[in-house]
């Protein structure tokens, strides 16, 4: 063996140059111990100094290295924050109980005054003579505020997912998941605002058994123009937060959800009650107005399908995305068919402020919590890869609230905050004298009693439902939030109107309607 095939110079990281070896040739298989110096003797005897530091410096590092590997390997096993796909952005794993609730505070408490706000609107606007002669409207609240969790609040949780694991860095991926996703929620809205019209049409003939082909074309007209115009607005609102919240060190999953619910109730129902208010107008002199409406809305969905097609990310949502969207709408319907047979009773006077309220706030924290569970599964992998992290049973609530894991701080987190955000909501109604009623302890106590079962069943679900979906190969972050909105609306609408009937079989409203 040739001493010149063997030795070759390397720069030492203090500048020092010498002669060096494979390491391979300095070490044995178990890389622990050193090669006998004799074998890279010159015939003069020279070099074998530097070649036995070289090689014991080697044999060091090797050791060093093993020792550091081993060190991070149980560091990781511990954490379970390490993946194979390089370094990854800074996660939510890493967050505590006071940054976990400091960074959901103020989207929180913004996304419930949104709910206030659309509250006192819908107590104003149900006196207005579309919501007196067309009552199926009512039907359309739900349906159509459940879009936020169905559309807007999916588009969030799944924009925030891709930021969090690092397909929006650049501005090609950027501008490819805008488009796409833009795109694909226009055909979702559409579709869904169709299909919420044509709900609110049945909900509405079978107990009165009435029907009437213009109020029918009012309700798809109304239903398919807020869906459309609403999610056009609120998916730009949502991408404009996501990517500011990256660019401030903010974790999306704790502000998108949350900020996509407080504009989404104001906008949807204000949009809702000038759409159909106006158009209601125009039914008796220009009745082939609402016609054209919906047929302009229908044709542009061509459009919006061609470019979702083209993106990669969407196309697999364009195709198996309905099933969730289209069950959470007839489920939010069901609590519209509530809604229209409560609201107008007396003994029920404060329901219509009160459940965009209550049925806002239940969805917005359980879809930050389906939002975070759902990043943290994809750290580990892709949808059914990681079985250890989808367990196949229902998991008991005290894992559910009570472990030591993130997801677990990040639910007490969220349960703790709806008593104190929910005074903060009542006060404020209160002191806009909104609801046509006077809170008192009785009501509170109740209210406080719905809205805090409410949130525990939606998280306890929350916590099976998303790794459930992730276990058998489908991605949370598209198919759980519009199931969880959509219950919270039928849980927070029936427990609210339970609620109403209990104090009203006791007494406690009579005193409180006002006129």
């Amino acid at each position: 063996m040739s001493s010149k095939a063997e030795q070759k110079e390397t720069n030492q990281p203090n500048g020092a140059v010498v002669p060096s070896v494979p390491v391979n040739c300095l070490t044995s298989p178990d890389r622990g111990q050193l090669v006998e110096p004799s074998d890279f003797l010159r015939p003069d005897g020279e070099g074998v100094g530097e070649v036995v530091l070289e090689s014991r410096a080697n044999a060091k590092g090797v050791r060093e290295e093993d020792a550091l590997l081993e060190n991070g390997s149980q560091s990781n096993e511990s954490d379970d924050t390490s993946t194979d796909r390089g370094p990854e952005p800074a996660s939510p794993l890493k967050e505590t109980s006071f940054s976990i609730g400091l960074q959901v505070l103020f989207p929180f408490l913004l996304a419930g005054f949104g709910t206030v706000a659309a509250g006192m609107v819908l107590d104003i606007v149900q006196h207005w003579d579309v919501f007196k002669y067309v009552t199926e409207v009512f039907i359309l609240v739900p349906a159509l505020l459940g879009l936020k969790g169905n559309l807007e609040m999916t588009l969030a949780s799944r924009l925030s997912t891709a930021a969090n694991i690092g397909q929006m860095d650049t501005p090609k991926e950027l501008w490819r998941m805008i488009t796409g996703n833009m795109a694909l929620i226009q055909v979702q809205a559409t579709v869904v605002g169709f299909l919420a019209s044509i709900a609110a049409v049945i909900f509405g003939w079978i107990p009165d058994g009435h029907f009437s082909i213009d109020h029918a074309v009012l309700l798809c007209a109304s239903s398919v123009a807020t869906a459309f115009i609403a999610s056009l607005v609120l998916g730009m609102i949502m991408i404009g937060v996501i990517i500011g919240s990256r660019k401030m060190g903010i974790n999306p999953d704790n502000v998108a959800t949350p900020i996509a619910a407080s504009l989404g109730d104001l906008i949807t129902l204000a949009l809702l009650s000038g759409i159909s208010w106006g158009l209601y107008k125009e039914l008796e002199s220009k009745a082939y107005v609402n016609p054209l409406v919906c047929a302009f809305f229908v044709a542009l969905l061509p459009i919006w399908v061609i470019i979702a097609k083209r993106n990669a990310a969407t196309r697999e949502v364009l195709y198996s995305g309905w099933e969730p969207v289209i069950i959470a709408m007839a489920i939010s319907s069901v609590g519209g068919l509530i809604l229209d047979r409560t609201v107008s009773d007396p003994n029920f006077a404060g329901m219509a402020v009160f459940t965009p309220v209550i049925n806002g706030v239940g969805g917005n924290l359980v879809a930050v919590q389906a939002s975070r569970i759902s990043t943290y599964l994809h750290m580990s992998g892709m949808p059914g890869e990681s079985p250890e992290t989808a367990p196949r049973k229902c998991p008991s609530p005290c894992s559910t609230f009570f472990s030591s894991d993130v997801n677990s701080r990040s639910a007490r987190v969220l349960f703790l905050l709806v008593v104190p955000g929910h005074l903060v909501f009542l006060y404020t109604i209160s002191s806009m004298q909104g609801g046509h009623t006077t809170l008192t302890l009785i009501f509170i106590v109740f209210y406080m009693t719905a809205a805090l079962l409410q949130v525990l069943i939606l998280l306890y679900i929350a916590d099976w439902m998303v790794h459930w979906m992730w276990g058998r190969n489908l991605d949370p972050d598209n198919f759980s939030i519009p199931y969880l909105t959509a219950l919270g609306d039928l849980i927070g609408t029936g427990l609210l109107a339970l609620s109403f009937h209990i104090l009203w079989l006791i007494g406690d409203r009579d005193s409180d309607v006002g006129d």
